[in-house]
């Protein structure tokens, strides 16, 4: 998709505007099928924060679908193209053997205690740094653990919404 505007954005029909925005949370249309109705938008921050506020609002069952819907961090399984490039960018597709290991374990751990994989704005992140931040958050409570996963989740929702939009 080329870059568009704000005002291109407010001109999109729903069928378009889903097609241009439905994948900037990890294979979760809805929640762009949801904000299309929120419709003009004043700036990419605006068109943000409705996005943000959907996935704020959604019911808890909804919100863990979202949530794990992203793939495990090093694991080499499919994944949308957008999660492959994010992840390349952080080395975690060039893991040496014991890296990978590590990262599987630390993934299950995570996986099992929160019901969901460890979710990180990886890029331009180094694969040491990465483990690091899961060593730690594995540790945090399920509650704690949930608000800091919906935070990464806007953060690469962001990240992928600037790749999108024409500098202003």
């Amino acid at each position: 998709m080329s870059k568009v505007t704000i005002s291109e954005v407010n001109r999109m029909d729903r069928e378009t505007f889903v097609e241009a925005f439905g994948d900037i949370y990890e294979t979760s249309p809805w929640v762009a099928e949801e904000t299309y109705s929120e419709r003009p938008f004043s700036s990419l921050e605006e068109l943000q924060s409705s996005l943000e506020l959907c996935v704020r609002e959604a019911p808890r069952e909804k919100t863990m679908e979202l949530l794990r819907a992203h793939p495990d961090l090093g694991e080499k399984t499919e994944m949308t193209e957008a999660s492959q490039k994010e992840q390349a960018s952080a080395g975690l597709d060039q893991l040496s053997r014991s890296q990978y290991e590590a990262f599987q374990e630390l993934n299950e751990r995570y996986r099992e205690k929160f019901g969901f994989p460890f979710i990180m704005a990886v890029k331009g992140e180094s694969p040491d740094a990465i483990r690091a931040r899961m060593e730690e958050r594995v540790e945090h409570s399920k509650p704690t653990e949930f608000e800091t996963a919906l935070t990464e989740v806007h953060k690469i929702a962001r990240l992928r919404l600037e790749e999108r939009f024409a500098s202003r």
